[in-house]
């Protein structure tokens, strides 16, 4: 799908927050409100705009713990990609995961409350899986970018 100017502008309100009203939009790109709103439902459709969300502060909902997890694989036949992949998805702690280039097969973006509770979730879930061949934890000192924006 192309986007226009005034759909890159209303994709970039939209992102900065979402609850924004029509009538709002609708002032800020100087369109009307049905205008508006048709643009964001074709957006929709599109599946330019996928769904919107709550972001919450993980500190305040005992998530402050950040945790990168690199996962090396024992084998890349497609079955244990697809098993593990099938796997990941199931785990809450789990909030990213990107099949990589390099030296690991996976990079897992992890939140939970604390050192003790990523233990507790390494030994009875993570290792629990399988087919993982080893794991390199690295974990966050502070977040110094962390947004969902896109800039179009």
């Amino acid at each position: 799908m192309n986007l226009d100017v005034i759909d890159k502008k209303l994709l970039m309100l939209l992102q900065d927050d979402s609850r924004r009203t029509t009538k709002e939009l609708s002032l800020k790109l100087n369109l009307s409100i049905t205008a508006v709103y048709e643009r964001v439902k074709k957006l929709e459709r599109e599946g330019v705009i996928k769904k919107n969300v709550a972001l919450l502060d993980h500190k305040k909902v005992q998530r402050a713990f950040v945790v990168f997890c690199h996962i090396k694989l024992m084998q890349h036949a497609k079955e244990y990609l697809t098993k593990f992949e099938q796997e990941i998805k199931k785990l809450d702690e789990v909030l990213e995961c990107y099949h990589v280039s390099g030296d690991y097969d996976y990079i897992l973006k992890i939140y939970v409350e604390n050192m003790e509770a990523y233990r507790e979730f390494m030994v009875t879930k993570l290792t629990a899986l399988q087919h993982i061949g080893s794991t390199q934890s690295t974990f966050m000192i502070s977040e110094v970018k962390n947004t969902n924006i896109i800039s179009l």
